[in-house]
Order: C-alpha cells, then sequence, then structure tokens
C-alpha cells in the first residue's frame, strides 16, 4: 500500500524496512558523544574562538520546573507543587548568566531567545521580568530577535500571557498531546478543548508572531479514529506550527512511564496508520511538511527558511536562525557553538557547586574536529532541506565530494534502489518516500553510529 501526499509518500513495506534505531540528528555528532574530559577549560577556550569569529547568538534557558508529572515526558524536569523551589534556581541561572556572558563580545547580538522546560511558566511574573531585565542586562539582543517560550496551558492566564508579549516575548508554544480525554487521563494531562481554545485566543489577542503546538502519538488508548478529532480540533486551532512527535516507551529510562498502562499503547502498525492519517490531514489543509515531526504554514519563518535554505536543527528542533552559534543556561541545558559543544551539570546539587566554585557548570562536552564539522553540514543539509549540493561542500572544505564520500555513495546507491534517494552528478535528492526516513539517510554519513546505534529511538 503506498499514500501519496504533497512532497511525502507514505510506503508501508519501505518504512518497516528502515525502521530501526537512529539520532534525530539536532546536532552531529550527537549529545551522546559528550564527554567528561571536555572540561571547563576547554569550553572557556572554545568561547574566545567563537568571540573570533563574531557570529550573532541564539541563548536557551532552562527552567526544569513541573507542578506535575505528565507521563509521557521525557525530558529533564523536576516535580514540585512547592515554588519556592524556583527562587534559589533563579537566583543559581542569574549568576550562570553573568558568569558565562562576561566571557562572550558583547558586540555580538542575539537574533534568537527560547526558554524552555519544565514549565517557564512555573515562575510567577517578577521572577520573569527578573530573569528578562538580566538577560537584556549582559546580551545586546537584536530588535528584531525571535524570542519564544513555552508554556503549560493549564497554569497559565490572559493577564500572564499578556505581560510576556509585553515585556518582548514574540513567539509561543504549548502542548496539546491529545485532546481526546481517555488520552489525557492515562497520560496524567488533563486539558479540555474550552481552555486550550481560551488560551490560543489570548495568545492572538496579544498579538504573538507565531504559535506552535505539539502533539503526540502512540500514546495510551489512541485510536486513528481518535486521533483524527485531536488533529481536527488541531487545526482548527489554526496554530502557525505544528509538531508531532512520536511516543517512545521506555520504562526503564523515564521510570515515570511505569504509571502508563503498556497495554493500552497502539501496536505498531496502528501508529504507522495515526501517522498517516496525521500526515494527510496536515498537508492538505494548509500545513507544509517541514521534515522529521514538523508542519508549517507556508508563510511560516520554518518554511520560509526551508525554501531559503537557511533552515538548520539545533537542540531545540528545527532553527530559523542557521547563522548562530547557541548558548544554554540552566541544568542539562547544551551550548552549541561552531566547533565545540558544552553541555551543564543535569543535578541541581551540581550545578549550584559548581558556580559556587566560580567556575562555568559544565559537566562534559566535546570538541569537534574537521571531519565532524564536515559530515555535520552534509548530514544537516539533508536533515533540513531534504537535498544536499555537493558543491557547497566542495568549496567550503576543498574536498572533491564523490571521492572523499565514494564508500557512503556506495550505500546511497543501495537504498536507491529502495527509491530513498535520487544521485546525480551534483545532487544528493531525497524523495518523497525517503523524507520519512531521512534519518536512515543522514546516519550513512555518521561515523560514531557503530558505538551508540542502541541509545536512539526508532526512525518512525
Amino acid at each position: 500500500m503506498v499514500f501519496q501526499s504533497p512532497h511525502v509518500k507514505f510506503d508501508f513495506n519501505t518504512i518497516k524496512k528502515y525502521d530501526t534505531p537512529t539520532p534525530r540528528y539536532t546536532s552531529y555528532p550527537p549529545a551522546t558523544e559528550l564527554s567528561p574530559e571536555f572540561t571547563n577549560s576547554d569550553f572557556i577556550s572554545a568561547i574566545a574562538t567563537s568571540n573570533q569569529r563574531k557570529s550573532p547568538l541564539s541563548l536557551y534557558f532552562h527552567i526544569p520546573f513541573c507542578q506535575s508529572a505528565c507521563y509521557f515526558c521525557g525530558c529533564n524536569v523536576i516535580i514540585s507543587n512547592n515554588k519556592e523551589i524556583a527562587k534559589p534556581y533563579l537566583e543559581y541561572l542569574i549568576r550562570d548568566i553573568n558568569n558565562t556572558a562576561s566571557l562572550i563580545d558583547r558586540e555580538r547580538k542575539v537574533d534568537q531567545i527560547h526558554w524552555g522546560g519544565g514549565t517557564p511558566n512555573y515562575l510567577n511574573l517578577e521572577q520573569v521580568e527578573l530573569l528578562w531585565k538580566n538577560i537584556n542586562r549582559h546580551f545586546t539582543i537584536n530588535p528584531k530577535a525571535e524570542i519564544s517560550i513555552e508554556i503549560n496551558p493549564r497554569y497559565i492566564d490572559k493577564n500572564y500571557i499578556f505581560f510576556l508579549r509585553e515585556i518582548g516575548f514574540n513567539r509561543i508554544s504549548f502542548g496539546i498531546q491529545d485532546f481526546n480525554t481517555q488520552v489525557q487521563a492515562a497520560v496524567n494531562r488533563i486539558q479540555p478543548k474550552e481552555m486550550l481554545f481560551d488560551v490560543m485566543s489570548w495568545i492572538k489577542e496579544a498579538g504573538f508572531d507565531s504559535v506552535n503546538v505539539d502533539l503526540i502519538y502512540g500514546l495510551p488508548f489512541q485510536t486513528i479514529d481518535t486521533f483524527r478529532e485531536t488533529v481536527k480540533k488541531t487545526i482548527e486551532l489554526d496554530p502557525d506550527r505544528i509538531a508531532v512527535f512520536n511516543f517512545a516507551y521506555v520504562p526503564w529510562v523515564k521510570p515515570v512511564q511505569k504509571n502508563i498502562p503498556a497495554v493500552a499503547l497502539p501496536t505498531p502498525p496502528e501508529k504507522l496508520e495515526i501517522l498517516q492519517m496525521t500526515i494527510e490531514e496536515l498537508t492538505s489543509s494548509q500545513y507544509r511538511f517541514i521534515g522529521m515531526d514538523h508542519f508549517a504554514k507556508p508563510n511560516d519563518e520554518l518554511a520560509i527558511a526551508q525554501n531559503n535554505c537557511t533552515l538548520k536543527r539545533n537542540f531545540q528542533g528545527y532553527t530559523t536562525q542557521a547563522q548562530t552559534e547557541l548558548f544554554g543556561f540552566g541544568i542539562s541545558s547544551i551550548s552549541m557553538l561552531e566547533d565545540a559543544y558544552a553541555q551543564n551539570h543535569k543535578q541541581l546539587k551540581d550545578y549550584y557547586r559548581a558556580i559556587d566554585a566560580g567556575v562555568l557548570p559544565t559537566s562534559k562536552g566535546i570538541k569537534l574536529s574537521w571531519e565532524d564539522m564536515l559530515r555535520r553540514d552534509v548530514i544537516m543539509s539533508i536533515m533540513s532541506h531534504a537535498k544536499l549540493r555537493k558543491q557547497d561542500i566542495e568549496q567550503k572544505y576543498h574536498i572533491s565530494f564523490d571521492q572523499y564520500f565514494s564508500k557512503e555513495l556506495e550505500e546511497l546507491k543501495r537504498i536507491e534502489q529502495d527509491g530513498l534517494v535520487q544521485l546525480s552528478t551534483n545532487h544528493i535528492s531525497i524523495t518523497e518516500i525517503g523524507r520519512l526516513l531521512v534519518r536512515n539517510i543522514a546516519v550513512i554519513f555518521d561515523t560514531h553510529i557503530q558505538t551508540r546505534a542502541q541509545k536512539f529511538s526508532r526512525a518512525i
């Protein structure tokens, strides 16, 4: 059976054949390659080198707290109803900003800011304003910067949303996951339809430039019919972007998932049918399939960036700011410079201890080799644009593409027979069938994969 929609073709037999564990390639090398051998001093040196490039900046701030646990969650979160826990964290986060910003050239403008979690609206308005003022105090923010925040719609009101817009946030995202009440109860995330539509109406009234919502397929009690209703209600909600994530049931990694009734999970074939339906509904409405699990309206910045070949991926997923270098603040945050990645400590006590000692809270990282950067450009072009122009790589790295990647091209010829790619003298193009299996194509250029294939979720 083959299902075809604009720019995507659903071939069940091919998907089944290639549905193997692969990285999501929000970075290359992936975060699994970060090592504690990369020290605080290494990161400081990488920042100094970064300053010489004078690239614009992207900033990420991690607020890890949630008032209740969502059983599907795979993020690094701290569950607490006692909001006093946020006070010392905010103090340390501001010190983290102060320490790191002192090493960054102030002339480098910030083109992108994102607050993620956890639940950033766990902070009260005074705390939001305090953090915002400290960011402005230490960085030069481009007046046209993309400034986004994730919110939990269960713990927000109209006043909070309008306050976010007034102080400078212009993009916002929130999780729906599923409109179905039985599914919501099974994953401990009760969100009435009326609540979600109210939140969206406040966001639009406040004048945010872009709104993103998240859905998850593969949750307990989902069927193709119930999730079709969720997709239709989401289209009615009219967000600018929609992310549709595949639920990875890994209770041995995330113990909170043990609360999910495993017997109620849809089977792999059912999940594929749900994904097929979702792509059909969204692309036949007004949404363009960007790649992986993202959809956007044609006039959204994601779609425009893809048209202009300025789309890329970082640790938050697809981003429109291909020229920026990313600095992460808060526990578990990852900085992503041109030639080095560094991750902060994941535990509060370790994070606090490092800041009290007057050092950057780096727990691990990696210094990228020339070949890492070469292969990253190849992989990110495939992941972001579904094509690669060999000449771009040859000019930047002064190589003959076909000679350097002769082994990889032989492997690509094999999967070309299954219809995933089209090879020509000058290009590697991902086909409509291959777009759903883009991770399986990108992995061919990954020289680290042999040591860690078992650590990743399946491609679909």
